[in-house]
């Protein structure tokens, strides 16, 4: 029998927004990522947003939003929309790095919460 994997919807991490586009922002994806939505992100200090990486230091091992829709700025740097601040999300929907560790994953956690995003 075949299996079938289904790949996170647009939006499908999100239990409550705040009113409006209040919760979202237009950022730029930087090149070369390609991600699912839901994905953590990090900033760069170019302000490119990528997927969270704790093992960097440019910037995008800290937490600083989600990425709302899946994307792929393979060919060059993408406008996207993210989620930024005041939400509240399934942390079993979040796309999180291979092999992140339970300290860092808390520790990003702790980081969206400061942007008032509540991982539930």
């Amino acid at each position: 029998m075949t299996t079938l994997t289904e790949n996170p919807h647009a939006g499908g991490f999100i239990l409550s927004i705040a009113n409006g586009n209040r919760s979202f922002e237009n950022v730029t994806l930087r090149s070369g990522e390609d991600l699912q939505a839901g994905t953590v992100l990090g900033v760069d200090s170019n302000g490119d947003y990528a997927a969270l990486d704790t093992g960097s230091s440019d910037g995008t091992e800290s937490a600083a939003g989600i990425l709302f829709a899946p994307s792929d700025a393979s060919a060059g740097d993408l406008l996207v929309a993210a989620v930024v601040r005041d939400a509240e999300v399934n942390g079993h929907e979040l796309v999180w790095p291979e092999g992140i560790s339970d300290g860092d994953k808390n520790t990003a956690i702790g980081e969206l919460a400061a942007l008032g995003i509540v991982v539930r």
